[in-house]
């Protein structure tokens, strides 16, 4: 590539971005579900980067998990479900310190340019939703799209953008979850993933995978312990006509955690080796296919 071609190829490239993020909203705060002081946030927090944590927010199933055992949160039958609009429910289960921690190994492991805190993203603004190319979500036996959120999600995956699901467990929370992912693609089915597809080997060769258990799984004894009993990890994918990964979910596993406890000693260190490796093969995949 001659220094001409190559002088004109960054400057589209930087106008791009910069045209990008002249429509993105704001960055945001929501509470949480997780019992967190306030996170202070980091000085950097407002930098201008080329990949950003977004992380979907989206409406409560009717049988949620957390909506049915809402008082261990402080909601529920005194004052009925938040709106989830305003955070407090499912999509906020690891929010905000796995984002955050995720990004910082981000931007340790890799060259990509990420800013270090997340962004909610709202699919029912449209006019945000399709500026922030990779997302995340979780407790996926926890949510429930309308049509027109399931329309606008499709659109987005069939457009280029790629999305990363986590932390459902169990026969009831995978129908729960494809309840509403048969609203986004009902002609499109999830697989499991093969070793040898790329989105396993770009930055990391990660064919030998385990199963990763959430902090909670990891107590002794109680209903929470026992969702993980007796599950096996799948790597499942759903892909566009050009085998491209468009939706990448990791089901009975849970990543969040692996992220989320990454700094805390009592969490075992194998579990977030190996959550973080998978996330950062999934961001470099992204943003390369």
């Amino acid at each position: 590539m001659n220094s001409q071609r190559a002088f004109w190829l960054l400057g589209g490239g930087l106008v791009l971005i910069g045209a990008m993020y002249a429509f993105q909203r704001p960055f945001r705060v929501y509470p949480s579900m997780e019992p967190y002081d306030n996170i202070p946030l980091p000085p950097d927090y407002q930098e201008k980067t080329e990949w950003v944590f977004a992380r979907l927010m989206y409406p409560e199933h009717p049988n949620a998990l957390f909506s049915r055992r809402g008082r261990f949160f402080g909601y529920g039958a005194g004052g009925g479900t938040p709106d989830w609009r305003e955070g407090f429910t499912s999509w906020t289960q690891d929010y905000p310190r796995a984002d955050r921690h995720f990004a910082a190994a981000l931007r340790r492991l890799t060259r990509v340019h990420a800013r270090s805190v997340e962004q909610p993203v709202n699919p029912d603004d449209a006019g945000d939703f399709f500026n922030w190319p990779w997302m995340n979500a979780g407790e996926m036996g926890d949510w429930k799209l309308t049509a027109a959120q399931a329309k606008t999600l499709r659109e987005y995956l069939l457009r280029g953008g790629f999305l990363m699901l986590d932390d459902f467990w169990g026969p009831e929370e995978y129908a729960r979850f494809d309840e509403s992912m048969r609203r986004v693609f009902p002609d499109r089915r999830a697989v499991d993933m093969d070793n040898k597809d790329a989105i396993f080997h770009t930055v990391y060769d990660l064919d030998d995978r385990y199963q990763v258990l959430g902090q909670w799984a990891l107590r002794r004894g109680g209903y929470m312990s026992q969702r993980a009993t007796g599950t096996v990890a799948h790597w499942l994918g759903i892909y566009d006509d050009k085998q491209r990964v468009m939706v990448a979910m990791s089901f009975n596993s849970d990543l969040g955690d692996s992220w989320e406890w990454a700094d805390d000693p009592r969490y075992p260190e194998k579990f977030s080796a190996l959550g973080i490796r998978i996330g950062v093969n999934y961001v470099v995949y992204a943003m390369t296919h």
